[in-house]
This record gives C-alpha cells, structure tokens and sequence, in this order.
C-alpha cells in the first residue's frame, strides 16, 4: 500500500510538471486533463513493473515512451509540431518518474 501511494504522488507531481507549460499556453481542458492522467497511471505502472536486464534509471523512459506511443499517433494526424514536445517529455519524465520510485521505496 506504501508503494502505491508513493507511485501516486509521484504521478500527481509529474502529471503537473507536464501540465503546468498546457495551463500556460491555455490549451484545451481535455488535452491538459488527458496529459494529467497519462502521467499519474504511467507513475504507478513505472514503478509497480521491473523489466528483466534493463538498469532501473532506463525502465521509466522506456515504459513511458511505449505508453505514449498511441497517444503520438493520434495527437501526429492533426498537429506534427507536437510530436518533437511530446516524446521527449515522455523520456525526461518517465526518467524521472523511475528515479523518485527508485530512491523513495
């Protein structure tokens, strides 16, 4: 239960770092609730899964770049320039994420 609730705080943290530059720029309330979202169930996955022979600082960009891919594949249809933001946020996040799971267990 202590590790769930790690994973959710964790999540509730990354999901606002995500959302803080949508909330900016005044973007729609579903993409910046969906952008939430992704980064507060990506936490709790990163740090409830250990994938055999990946060094545990490379396990989080790797499960949040894959659980991002549906999500660049549709956000791509209608706006490209979004892609280039999306993906590498998914890294540095999901390396993050997997880094603060690492070292609150």
């Amino acid at each position: 239960m202590r590790i769930l609730f790690i994973s959710m705080v964790i999540g509730i943290v990354a999901g606002a770092i995500d959302v803080l530059p949508m909330i900016i720029q005044k973007l729609d309330k579903r993409s910046i609730l969906s952008a939430f979202l992704q980064y507060f169930f990506v936490s709790i996955v990163i740090i409830g899964i250990d994938l055999p022979g990946v060094v545990w600082w490379l396990q989080g960009s790797i499960i949040a770049l894959a659980l991002a891919t549906p999500i660049l594949i549709i956000v791509s249809e209608k706006d490209k320039k979004a892609v280039p933001i999306i993906a590498p946020m998914s890294i540095i996040l999901g390396a993050l994420i997997g880094i603060a799971g690492h070292f609150l267990r």
